[in-house]
């Protein structure tokens, strides 16, 4: 059994990104096998890599398996004991989830543990991208950074609505990098990610830490939702001097943002004129063809066999964005499988009727209905400049939905509210801390977006 676990994490390490492995596969190890009924236990660090392995890896390790004629094999995974661990409940004292033999990049993190960066998506490469007349540009730009520069440009701006491909593009460059080993120091995070580094840096005593990670060990830096930025002017400076040290070195840098760096509230100068020296590129919504074109290489990807008629149908309702159009075609394959039927172009239209008309129907002021008799305030009260808890938190709740089910820029949506771009920033942005803590905010912003989505304004 030693020599085919071997040779089944070779075969895996074969099939997935370098990254990937090191961080979930290569820490898995054998601890107890039964050939005559063809089980085997595995070792994992903690319950998290449990559920990820399950979650992700589990049919990989399956399929390995049976290649070499293991059919019905049966595999567990198991926390990893500590033999300092005296505790008898049973329970395990916490173990970093990336360690440093198998963490994703080489760039050296800070003294003390921080879980910052995060992974890139397996499936966001240059050629799961499917180019149109919206993205060409800049997927070629994006293209060219990968491989060296974009004529003398070492900074890309992606501009872009949200599920338009921005994130996509990103990864994509830092996955071309690593694979073909032009540097293995490429950090992806978000702008949020950075400030709160930051700020655990300066708490802990190891901002000079955080600062030479930054500047000095990174090739390629790749930074999303730049507008997260606005109003926080300390993280700010330290990024624009991060950047300065990194176009000295002749780095490589990527944002993403929904803004132009212009348009950005409460943004600093010094950032500002950094942010705009490099090349900016948009994404728009794709075309009908472009949009075909994605469900069919998705279709693919995803080995669903979808007639062209429910494809081309699917296509022509969904026109917002990427994201929109995975949804659809991911509903109406499942419900065919589930259902046993076959799937044409009636059933996609029982699918997509609620996400057409939710899409549809939805609008800021319908928006602004719906909060205010929820929260049984009238419409005056929700764009007056009351300072009042219970108006405040409706109105910032009814700016974030704005936000996120209409295509209206964050400028309109502020006017429509009677209040000023910052303000309208400072909403959303107030409204998305709030999910994270998974309070009373979360549970009312849940019940509203499915009212939304199921379209009933």
């Amino acid at each position: 059994m030693e020599s085919s676990w071997k040779e089944v994490k070779c075969k895996i390490k074969a099939l997935l990104p370098d990254h990937s492995y090191r961080m979930w596969i290569d820490p898995v190890k054998l601890i107890d096998h039964d050939n005559d009924n063809e089980y085997i236990k595995l070792s994992s660090p903690n319950s998290y890599f449990v559920k990820r392995l399950k979650d992700n890896y589990l049919p990989i390790f399956e399929k390995e398996f049976l290649k070499l004629g293991f059919n019905n094999i049966n595999i567990e995974f198991k926390v990893s004991s500590n033999k300092k661990n005296n505790n008898k409940t049973g329970t395990y004292p916490a173990i970093p989830l990336i360690s440093k033999k198998t963490r994703q990049m080489d760039l050296p993190g800070l003294g003390m543990k921080f879980n910052s960066g995060r992974m890139f998506h397996k499936g966001f490469t240059f050629d799961d991208f499917v180019v149109g007349d919206n993205s060409n540009f800049a997927y070629s730009a994006s293209l060219s950074l990968a491989h060296g520069k974009i004529k003398g440009y070492s900074i890309l701006y992606l501009l872009a609505k949200t599920g338009l491909g921005k994130s996509h593009l990103s990864q994509a460059v830092g996955h071309h990098i690593i694979k073909n080993s032009l540097s293995s120091r490429v950090y992806y995070i978000t702008a949020e990610d950075f400030t709160n580094e930051m700020i655990f840096s300066l708490r802990n005593s190891c901002i000079d830490k955080f600062k030479k990670k930054y500047r000095t060990k990174c090739d390629v830096l790749i930074l999303e939702d730049i507008h997260f930025l606005s109003g926080k002017d300390a993280t700010q400076k330290e990024l624009a001097i991060t950047l300065d040290y990194l176009l000295e070195a002749n780095k490589k840098i990527i944002f993403s943002g929904c803004e132009l760096p212009e348009n950005i509230p409460k943004l600093n100068d010094q950032l500002k004129s950094r942010l705009t020296l490099g090349l900016v590129t948009e994404i728009d919504a794709p075309d009908y063809a472009t949009r075909v074109r994605i469900l069919k290489k998705k279709s693919k990807n995803l080995g669903y066999k979808i007639p062209n008629q429910v494809t081309e149908y699917i296509a022509q309702e969904l026109c917002d964005d990427v994201r929109q159009l995975e949804s659809g075609l991911l509903g109406v394959a499942t419900k065919g499988q589930l259902m046993g039927c076959n799937i044409d172009v009636e059933l996609a239209k029982s699918v997509l009727l609620n996400i057409a008309k939710s899409k549809k129907q939805v609008t800021i002021e319908s928006i602004k209905k719906l909060v205010c008799k929820e929260f049984s305030i009238s419409p005056v009260d929700i764009i007056s400049a009351s300072r009042k808890q219970r108006i405040v938190k409706p109105r910032q709740m009814a700016i974030f939905l704005s936000r996120k089910y209409t295509d209206q820029p964050i400028k309109t949506i502020g006017t429509s509210f009677n209040k000023y771009h910052a303000t309208a920033i400072y909403a959303i942005n107030a409204v998305e801390k709030g999910l994270k803590l998974k309070s009373a905010l979360f549970n009312q912003i849940k019940y509203l977006s499915k009212k939304i989505e199921t379209g009933k304004l």
